[in-house]
């Protein structure tokens, strides 16, 4: 009988430790703090490297794509406003005497809507500086004109066009190939 009640004893001793180390039960949620950056980026326009506009006659007009030109606003800027702007180099074949020499206000730039696929992206207002082929203006290598701009927004957006240049050509320049340069900026 003793026997008996020490292996009761023994087993409500067990009973009783088994109990008093179960394990916790765990909490039916739990949280993380979590942390992340969004990096501020640039802004950055990209223009074609060359364009040949074809080619006429003195007193005639010479008129081409410059291929597509591209700004990109990755800043992440709570006002993401930007203009794009436009100027000209004087274009000149063979030396520098008039004959030779085709100035900036002699060429026409029209911007032309938004193109591609997408042709924007982002919020805000995207327009184009010269929309219509009547509105083109002549370009100057001191006076930028506006290309396009947008206004508004927050993040990042871009905007693509695909701008015209037409060339006045004078009635006294000499034949040959004409060489300046356009320069698209953005801030």
């Amino acid at each position: 009988m003793r026997t008996a009640k020490i292996c009761l004893a023994g087993a409500a001793a067990a009973a009783m430790v088994g109990f008093l180390a179960a394990p916790a039960a765990a909490a039916p949620t739990d949280t993380t703090d979590t942390t992340f950056e969004v990096l501020a980026g640039t802004l950055d326009v990209v223009a074609p490297a060359t364009a040949d506009l074809g080619d006429g006659a003195p007193g005639g007009t010479i008129s081409g794509s410059l291929g597509t030109v591209t700004v990109t606003d990755s800043r992440g800027a709570a006002d993401a406003s930007w203009v794009a702007s436009v100027t000209a180099s004087v274009f000149q074949t063979g030396g520098s005497s008039p004959p030779e020499t085709v100035l900036p206000e002699e060429i026409d730039y029209w911007s032309g809507p938004a193109t591609g696929v997408p042709p924007t992206t982002g919020d805000g207002t995207f327009t184009a500086g010269q929309a219509a082929a009547g509105d083109a203006a002549p370009l100057s290598s001191v006076t930028p004109l506006t290309a396009f701009t947008h206004s508004g927004g927050t993040g990042g957006n871009s905007a693509n066009w695909t701008p015209t240049l037409v060339v006045n050509v004078p009635l006294d320049s000499i034949a040959g190939v004409y060489t300046g340069t356009v320069t698209h900026s953005v801030a």
